[in-house]
């Protein structure tokens, strides 16, 4: 049989596991299309699965009720969620994955505990937008002296722009001081920087953290932000080292918004 992943969490958190060798379905949580959902014991770790048939389909919806079940066992215990669309082929894959990797899933348990993610979006103008535009509507040299010096300025104006986003990225780590931040930066199509920002914090401090954001919105004029959380540290779950079966993705995932995380 097939099994579907979603996380993996500490056995401990369950009490109803430790009379239990084999899965037992989790009552009250519905996985994608309405699987069961069961906790499978797999020594002093719990995962969370459903059973999986080839012929399902993994839609976009799929990808939501997924970081669903996360979330609904986040509220109760620490969690290290599986990419969307992780699955086992079968008892022995799951068994040989978690025995493999045990003891960096314990560490990543012991890092996490007590720990949420705040999601900041920080959308801000990009001072380059005009010089780029008006470059991109003369023809491009190819060679010779305008060559170069049409390198150098495109050079100059990506070292603006991540200059300016590096300032923005720094600015909302003095407010918000997180215990630990994962950042990504893209041009929009509307010609604007989005700063993707994921702030590690502790789940005590939920409440505090947003009325710092509220603070920020106010403080930083010259930017469009957006703040999503609390939610389980799909960006903090360490990278795998060691992948026995075919079957395994990497250990994490992101908010609905992104369904498709790197560990």
């Amino acid at each position: 049989m097939a099994w579907y992943a979603y996380c993996i969490t500490e056995r401990q958190a369950f009490p109803e596991l430790l009379r239990h060798r084999k899965p037992i379905p989790m009552e009250a949580v519905t996985g994608i299309q309405g699987n069961q959902i069961f906790l499978y014991p797999a020594s002093d770790l719990a995962v969370i699965v459903s059973e999986y048939s080839p012929a399902e389909n993994l839609t976009h919806q799929a990808g939501v009720e997924h970081a669903r079940v996360i979330s609904d066992c986040f509220k109760t215990s620490t969690v290290l969620p599986f990419r969307f669309g992780t699955v086992f082929a079968d008892d022995e894959a799951l068994r040989r994955s978690i025995r493999s990797n045990q003891r960096q899933f314990i560490t990543n348990i012991e890092r996490l505990r007590g720990k949420a993610e705040m999601h900041l979006k920080v959308m801000l103008d990009d001072g380059c937008r005009e010089q780029i535009r008006r470059y991109s509507a003369e023809p491009v040299p190819t060679v010779g002296r305008a060559y170069l010096t049409n390198l150098r300025e495109n050079a100059a104006l990506q070292r603006e722009r991540q200059t300016k986003a590096r300032a923005v990225t720094v600015q909302m780590h003095r407010m918000f001081l997180p215990l630990a931040e994962e950042v990504s930066c893209r041009r929009m199509d509307s010609g604007k920087m989005l700063l993707d920002i994921a702030h590690l914090i502790d789940s005590g401090g939920v409440e505090r953290y947003q009325n710092k954001y509220s603070s920020a919105s106010v403080l930083m004029k010259d930017c469009q932000m957006q703040l999503s959380g609390p939610w389980p540290p799909y960006h903090f779950v360490h990278r795998l080292t060691h992948h026995t079966s075919p079957a395994v993705a990497s250990s994490a995932a992101r908010p609905p918004a992104h369904l498709a995380a790197s560990a």
